[in-house]
């Protein structure tokens, strides 16, 4: 009975997310060599043998952008044989949520065969390589999904927020536009925001009360 030899490599794979510019937005790297020359690409590489997905995950995070103790999460195994030209690799993805001011990445282009360093919205994406762009789209949609049941959003805003902008955040997630009295009674029946007693500093606008996410629900 003949049976296949060919070797699996295991790579993983992390959609970083962060909203800026009032867009949910995407971290990619464009690529200096081949296979896809000049395509966009999200961070990755390959899982070493002394570590297990999440420890590889975690490492590549911080060597590919400098960022860590971030939220992590893995969504998906990604394994069609024709993903990767002339070889068999299977990518786990995960998606990373970053807050837009803690913005401080770190890429030796070098060293990562990397071209340039760039955010681009979710929804216009450039010419991407491998199947990154349903891997994209899969992580986007988990991410909305999470909304449904999860504090999940916190992690893309500042530490105290006012309920107008938890409401936008959502409404960039989710590209749709929310009704205000039904998103506050949701957010509110959740239990999952602390009402603090402080307010907003906009001297343009009446000061709006802060809150925080409960991390008991999280």
């Amino acid at each position: 009975m003949y049976r296949e030899t060919k070797t699996h490599e295991i790579t993983v794979d992390v959609v970083i997310f962060t909203i800026k510019k009032g867009k949910l937005q995407v971290l990619l790297v464009q690529r200096s060599k081949e296979p896809f020359i000049n395509k966009w690409a999200i961070p990755g590489g390959f899982v070493r043998l002394s570590e297990n997905l999440d420890e590889a995950a975690q490492r590549l995070l911080y060597e590919k952008s400098n960022l860590k103790d971030v939220y992590l999460e893995q969504i998906y195994t990604f394994g069609d044989p024709l993903r990767y030209p002339n070889s068999r690799v299977i990518t786990v993805a995960y998606f990373a949520l970053i807050r837009s001011e803690n913005l401080v990445l770190k890429f030796d282009k070098s060293a990562d065969n990397i071209k340039e360093v760039c955010w681009h919205s979710v929804y216009d994406l450039p010419p991407l390589a491998f199947d990154h762009k349903t891997i994209i789209e899969y992580a986007a949609k988990r991410l909305r999904d999470d909304l449904e049941h999860s504090a999940t959003a916190f992690q893309l805003l500042p530490p105290k927020f006012t309920l107008t902008e938890l409401q936008k955040a959502y409404e960039i997630i989710l590209n749709t536009t929310l009704d205000k009295r039904n998103f506050r009674k949701k957010m509110i029946s959740m239990n999952i925001l602390n009402e603090l007693d402080e307010y907003s500093k906009n001297k343009s606008k009446r000061p709006a009360r802060l809150y925080s996410f409960n991390p008991e629900t999280l």
